[in-house]
């Protein structure tokens, strides 16, 4: 399947854990079959507008931040590291995002020129 679908596979995967849901829980919210939630987490299916819509639904966040940043042009995707940052920090807690954001701070600080 697409880079694209993989990508928005991983931020519902995100999301769900982040509101501590099982797939069965989501597919229940979101009208969905568990079958077809779990799969457009793995990226296997193409899924419609209509069904991120219900999706994003039961996560309650805008359909707009499963799309978010995705598809930005800033050099090859091997390359993409501001991509790969992102994709990052959105698998991880707010916490661990909390956390993330400090050392990098601290670390620009004292960086050397």
């Amino acid at each position: 399947m697409s880079d694209l679908a993989k990508s928005i596979g991983r931020r519902i995967r995100s999301y769900r854990i982040r509101l501590d849901l099982s797939q069965e829980k989501l597919a229940e919210l979101s009208g969905c079959h568990p079958t077809y939630i779990g799969q457009l987490e793995r990226g296997e299916k193409n899924a419609t507008l209509e069904s991120i819509e219900k999706v994003a639904g039961a996560l309650n966040i805008p359909l707009s931040t499963l799309f978010e940043n995705l598809g930005a042009k800033n050099g090859s995707a091997a390359e993409n590291i501001p991509q790969k940052c992102y994709e990052f920090l959105l698998e991880k807690s707010e916490e661990e995002q909390k956390q993330i954001f400090e050392m990098l701070t601290a670390m620009d600080k004292y960086k050397q020129i």
